[in-house]
């Protein structure tokens, strides 16, 4: 991911609610670590980052919240950016532990991966981090823990109108669509393998990118419903899925691979109890309540720190 990846129909609804991934999911303006010079890992505390989406910043803050309640010090450093930026965060230290999603981050480390289940995403990915990525990280020094059951993957998405009337439910039907494919996606769906490259290497299926840089947001859903686009690629917890009828078309040949969340932390702050309290959150953390979560944030407009105290709270650390 990721990555949200962050009513919406209305034009002022979709602007109030781009704010809020922009702004709303990390209690940051500008650059969080702006801030930050001198203060890597130095002080004991275990800095949780996030992508840019208030899904990874309600995870940032639950592993903050129960880093904390175990006797950790943390600090949330939430609407990084994309991937690319937030990595070299960890890498440079900025950051020592971010939520990542298993499959969109063993392709960000190892392009050639071909393998899509979640065991075999996951095994994968530990190699890909503990070799360091090819370059991206560093290698022995970083590590995933135990993945949770609950996923949140990249899906791509059309109309209940464009799927009646060119009888769509799955990307391989797309080959049949006559007409220009547009797909509203982060600028970063253009070279990744399962966007634009992979429709037509799997499905051989030719579409152009719209590249609009929110995860799946306000502005993405916009140009879907307003016929700009003929698809988006919105992740699959996403509320807003549901709330305007949307199909999701299934992937039958596993384009996009397992999506598990899971810890991505530096070795360096990775002790005993912070393992062990990261992997309990890890076993309870499910597709469900990822999605429940994602309601509070755009329907109910709660800020994320409220969210995740409320899980952590609930699920009893």
């Amino acid at each position: 991911m990721a990555r949200t990846r962050k009513g919406v129909i209305a034009a002022a609804g979709a602007l109030s609610l781009a704010a809020l991934v922009l702004t709303g999911c990390a209690g940051n303006n500008g650059n969080p670590l702006s801030n930050d010079s001198g203060s890597k890992g130095s002080s004991g505390t275990i800095t949780v980052g996030s992508a840019a989406f208030p899904e990874n910043a309600i995870l940032a803050y639950i592993y903050a919240d129960a880093l904390s309640d175990a006797g950790v010090k943390t600090d949330v450093k939430a609407n990084i950016g994309q991937r690319d930026r937030y990595i070299a965060a960890l890498k440079n230290d900025e950051i020592q532990l971010v939520p990542e999603y298993t499959g969109n981050l063993l392709q960000f480390l190892d392009s050639t991966s071909k393998v899509s289940s979640s065991d075999e995403v996951y095994s994968a990915l530990q190699t890909a981090v503990k070799n360091g990525g090819g370059g991206k990280l560093d290698a022995g020094k970083a590590e995933v823990l135990d993945q949770a059951p609950g996923q949140d993957a990249d899906s791509y998405n059309v109309t209940k109108k464009f799927s009646d009337d060119n009888h769509v439910t799955s990307l391989a039907d797309l080959k049949n669509v006559k007409g220009e494919l547009k797909v509203a996606a982060n600028p970063e769906f253009a070279t990744r393998p399962y966007g634009i490259p992979g429709l037509k290497s799997t499905y051989g299926v030719s579409a152009t990118l719209t590249p609009i840089n929110d995860s799946g947001g306000a502005n993405t859903l916009k140009a879907l419903l307003d016929g700009s686009v003929q698809l988006a690629d919105i992740y699959s917890s996403d509320p807003s899925i549901a709330k305007n009828n949307l199909v999701t078309l299934a992937d039958p040949q596993h384009l996009i691979a397992a999506q598990n969340v899971v810890p991505l932390i530096s070795s360096k702050v990775a002790s005993a109890k912070v393992k062990d309290t990261l992997n309990k959150v890890s076993a309870k953390l499910t597709t469900d309540q990822l999605s429940d979560m994602l309601k509070k944030s755009y329907n109910d407009k709660e800020a994320s720190d409220q969210i995740a105290k409320e899980w952590v709270k609930a699920n009893g650390f």
